[in-house]
């Protein structure tokens, strides 16, 4: 099966390109970025080998349905998704910190909470909690945003103090981060869904912040069933969850946590076309509706011809 691995494409007005672990960018006339959502993936840092089919439409398509849904809350970048693997949006300065929230006592916050840690990023936690219990409030942990290497735990106050984020600019960063998750909260539990955690990025273009990148993926968010939660807290048991963490635990117990000397297990093609699955599954339970398969015949042409038939549009 065809997948979109990677691009090296020349686009009229093309300024600069930048390849992430699962993104290509490139800069037009220095105003507006193409996003190319490849169907590389990445667990702990790592960009495995093989290419997941259909994984960048899925992350591509739910990050422009929540876009689209909350842009009354909040300004977003985009201006045209004219490929289901691509967006197009204002060209943003990107803010140097990732905004982490957390309605629930999950993932690394309780790694540090049960290794006796009671704060997070100059946030208290409250004695008495469990794994996976719902937090008083929900709770901003930012984190930096590191383009090589792992993002590190930052509070709100080193931010402003060191001026990786001017006050009142943090100040609407987090009303932004309260309002969408609020926002995403709300539509989860149309799906029967809890939305745990979640991280969003902004940048700011002609004076305006804005969200940019993904929200609300499950690369980008932890989602619980909310059928069964309370029920499995009484017994203490795990939360099913519905995120990539499936993939991690492949990966874990295949000897690979992207530990130095670890290498990446073999990724045959069953393995491949079962997080091909799990990924439709995921945006069919967290979108509500069916998934459709773009053509992949062609999956580069397709791509290509799809933004320079937007270009056009734009130059007439």
């Amino acid at each position: 099966m065809n997948t979109l691995k990677t691009t090296s494409f020349h686009f009229p007005g093309q300024t600069m390109y930048y390849k992430g672990k699962v993104r290509d960018v490139y800069t037009i006339d220095n105003k507006y970025m193409v996003m190319i959502v490849s169907d590389r993936i990445s667990a702990f840092d790592v960009v495995l080998p093989e290419a997941i089919p259909f994984k960048g439409q899925v992350l591509n398509q739910l990050a422009a349905y929540f876009m689209e849904a909350t842009k009354e809350d909040v300004p977003n970048w985009i201006l045209a998704v004219p490929d289901p693997n691509v967006t197009i949006g204002k060209m943003c300065v990107p803010y140097r910190v990732e905004m982490v929230i957390r309605g629930y006592l999950a993932g690394h916050a309780w790694r540090t909470y049960k290794s006796g840690g009671r704060e997070l990023c100059g946030v208290i936690l409250p004695e008495g909690l469990k794994e996976n219990d719902k937090l008083p409030h929900p709770i901003i942990t930012p984190t930096t945003k590191s383009n090589h290497g792992h993002d590190e735990d930052i509070s709100r106050e080193a931010i402003i103090e060191n001026g990786v984020v001017g006050e009142d600019d943090y100040l609407m960063l987090e009303k932004y981060t309260h309002k969408l998750f609020q926002r995403g909260t709300e539509m989860a539990a149309q799906q029967g869904l809890i939305l745990v955690d979640t991280k969003y990025e902004f940048g700011k273009s002609e004076g305006e912040i804005m969200v940019i990148d993904e929200i609300h993926t499950p690369d980008s968010s932890r989602y619980f069933y909310s059928n069964g939660y309370e029920e499995r807290q009484l017994k203490g048991i795990q939360q099913k969850q519905l995120s990539k963490e499936f993939l991690r635990q492949w990966l874990i117990e295949n000897n690979f946590q992207g530990l130095e000397g670890q290498v990446v297990p073999e990724m045959n093609s069953e393995i491949v076309n079962m997080v091909s699955e799990r990924y439709i599954e995921l945006y069919e339970i967290v979108r509500g509706e069916k998934f459709v398969r773009a053509e992949t015949t062609s999956v580069n042409e397709r791509v290509e011809n799809n933004i320079l038939n937007w270009l056009k549009e734009l130059r007439k």
